[in-house]
């Protein structure tokens, strides 16, 4: 069996078909939502007889603003169990998150020197440099030049210190 092929005339003539179907539906829905509407409107609140004294208009407040009372009191309750409920749902995607574990990247090693690190963080307008020998001190080494005999002779440091001893009790 081959298969044959729809021509674009007749692909567009089924689907200008297919919205007006869909169009017309789409109108009878809100034909009946309105129904449904008038029916629920007609049913729960009649049409109040406003050509009776005052006090019967003042009973019919009251009746109307106690019926208001006890909607707000539904919807903040329904509200109150919503907010419960997304709660509830956030907690538990946080557990789930928890459960599964978050998956680290394998980081990769980037050489960067200190004056390259500091310039990416801190933006190219700041000019810092990490150059820390320049900023070091310079000292200059002193080297003791000791006679090569005193070095190896150890009796000759100990008279030479023998006798700076005597200056010390002499004095």
């Amino acid at each position: 069996m081959s298969e044959k092929k729809m021509t674009s005339s007749r692909r567009h003539h089924l689907k200008s078909v297919i919205l007006q179907i869909a169009l017309n539906w789409l109108e009878e829905e809100k034909k009946q939502i309105e129904e449904a509407k008038e029916a629920y409107m007609n049913e729960n609140c009649p049409a109040p007889d406003l050509n009776a004294d005052q006090a019967a208009l003042m009973e019919l407040a009251k009746k109307i603003y106690a019926q208001i009372d006890k909607i707000d009191d539904e919807r903040y309750d329904v509200e109150a169990k919503v907010q419960k409920a997304d709660k509830e749902i956030e907690d538990l995607k946080i557990k789930v998150v928890d459960l599964v574990g978050v998956k680290k990247p394998a980081l990769k090693k980037v050489r960067m020197s200190a004056d390259t690190m500091l310039q990416a963080l801190l933006g190219s307008k700041h000019k810092v440099t990490m150059d820390l020998r320049s900023n070091l001190k310079q000292v200059k080494k002193e080297v003791k030049e000791e006679s090569s005999e005193a070095v190896g002779d150890w009796r000759k440091n100990i008279e030479d210190k023998a006798d700076r001893k005597k200056m010390f009790e002499t004095s």
